[in-house]
């Protein structure tokens, strides 16, 4: 990552909380470069689902400035009845986006950053949310919404997906793609979510049809063969190499990346054709063989 892209996120943890709610959006955060941190309403040590033992980093008292604040459900009422913690994240002025996972919802709610928008929660949650806060627009049936900076998905896993998403909008479709990959996480639909922002990620991907040119086996280092074939689902390439799948990553033009975003270069030929691929800009062409 960048260092001007570098974010730091809040976690805001109350006693009872979920254990994948945070876990998940966690694994991603982290492994997309991000500084996380916790909080709570005090440091004393909280229990997640009875099992795991948290001790915060901050209370809110003396928690840092974030760029991200992110609120995850399991008994997130004792947040929501603490005026003290809604207060808090009133203050947070600075804050560049807002998340939240499953009941986690209610606590951005109660402190009025849902008014006039969108929102979805964990499925058992959704009638009372639409009846606690009527100026919230519930939506049922979602993964995610993506209001622009503020972004509510439905329950536990789908943190996962409203993270990535998350990660894409901020640095783009592949770094999301990677982390999946990395996770092993093979949910995530791209844009399965409602996306009411400008800032949708999944406009400008590369269509099927042009993917499927560069299909086929080719050259590949110390005298071996790859095969190239379409990922439709994804809209990707991936390479089978010794029975493994790699994914293969469209950046732009005929230049693609594998995960460890390493450049990969397809060249053509003066109709056109796809005669092979280089992995530095002028460096030795491995050839489409068929």
């Amino acid at each position: 990552m960048k260092k001007n892209d570098s974010k730091t996120i809040a976690f805001y943890l109350q006693d009872g909380v979920e254990v994948l709610d945070f876990a998940g959006p966690m694994e991603v955060f982290a492994y997309a470069g991000y500084q996380v941190f916790t909080v709570s309403a005090t440091k004393s040590q909280i229990k997640s689902q009875g099992i795991l033992k948290v001790t915060p980093d901050y209370s809110i008292e003396d928690a840092p400035n974030a760029d991200i604040l992110a609120f995850f459900g399991g008994n997130s009422n004792v947040a929501v009845q603490n005026p003290k913690v809604i207060d808090w994240v009133r203050q947070q002025e600075s804050v560049q986006y807002h998340f939240s996972v499953c009941t986690g919802a209610f606590i951005l709610a109660e402190a009025g950053v849902l008014d006039g928008k969108t929102a979805t929660t964990f499925h058992n949650a959704l009638e009372n949310l639409e009846g606690s806060y009527p100026k919230v627009d519930v939506r049922k049936n979602v993964r995610f919404v993506d209001n622009g900076n503020v972004i509510t998905t439905a329950g536990i896993s789908a943190g996962i997906d409203g993270a990535l998403h998350l990660v894409a909008k901020l640095q783009g479709v592949n770094v999301a793609k990677r982390t999946a990959f990395y996770m092993e996480y093979d949910n995530w639909k791209l844009g399965d979510g409602l996306i009411l922002s400008d800032d949708n990620p999944y406009t400008n991907q590369i269509s099927i049809t042009s993917l499927s040119e560069f299909e086929g086996t080719y050259e590949y280092e110390n005298n071996q063969k790859i095969e190239l074939k379409l990922n439709a689902g994804n809209k990707d390439l991936f390479a089978v190499i010794d029975g493994m799948s790699h994914p293969i990553y469209h950046e732009r033009g005929d230049t693609f990346s594998n995960e460890t975003n390493r450049p990969i270069h397809f060249k053509r030929d003066s109709k056109g054709n796809i005669l092979g691929y280089s992995l530095t800009g002028d460096g030795p062409l491995f050839k489409k063989l068929w």
